[in-house]
């Protein structure tokens, strides 16, 4: 079985770990309803996606 030689400083150890942090959603305001949406995401209650439609009503 592998066994690590040394034992890893705490500072090694939580260098390797500064990336693991979860990052925040961005949100912004919708310009036509003034709703809050992910940026880059379509919007599947009307199907828009950068102010063209994508999808087809449902309705």
């Amino acid at each position: 079985m592998a066994v690590p030689k040394k034992k890893t400083s705490k500072a090694r150890r939580d260098q390797r770990r500064s990336h693991h942090a979860l990052e925040g959603v961005n949100w912004v305001e919708d310009q036509n309803s003034g709703e809050a949406v992910r940026r880059h995401h379509v919007d599947l209650k009307i199907g828009m996606y950068k102010g063209r439609q994508v999808l087809e009503d449902r309705a």
